[in-house]
């Protein structure tokens, strides 16, 4: 009889990975970001299990966005928001949200690619993301997600 391996909670390593965000496709550094908090990169992954990294995103003011008509899609994607309160519906640009809130942008690509549960709300608590190239998190062993 062959037993399923299932991870203790003792037995959880996580590592604290940085992310330079500068010059790199939204999609991609976001699939990579999820892809690292989630804990696909480990041996012992086990799906329902949160086994992933904290991650930390540098420079997320700096993203690339490509795809067709570049240019249009800066003023075409629009992030959409509400209060639940009466006329409470807001609506911003991509070029007006990597202005005002770099970190919003980011956070919103990667959470599209969770699990829309219990475990993707505490895998994104997981996850911080600074416009600048300083963050507060004084990491020991910094891993660099290539």
């Amino acid at each position: 009889m062959y037993k399923s391996y299932y991870p203790k909670a003792s037995e959880i390593e996580r590592n604290w990975v940085i992310v330079d965000a500068d010059g790199q496709i939204l999609g991609r550094v976001a699939a990579r970001i999820a892809h690292a908090l989630l804990g696909k990169n480990k041996p012992t992954f086990t799906p329902g299990v949160e086994m992933g990294d904290f991650v930390v995103v540098i420079n997320a003011e700096r993203v690339a966005v490509t795809g067709t008509k570049t240019k249009s899609k800066m003023t075409t994607k629009v992030y959409h928001r509400h209060s639940n309160y009466p006329g409470g519906y807001k609506a911003i640009s991509l070029r007006d949200q990597l202005q005002q809130h770099p970190d919003r942008v980011l956070r919103e690509a990667v959470w599209g690619m969770l699990p829309k549960n219990r475990m993707g709300r505490s895998l994104l608590k997981r996850l911080k993301i600074y416009a600048g190239p300083n963050h507060p998190h004084g990491t020991n062993n910094p891993v660099p997600l290539a």
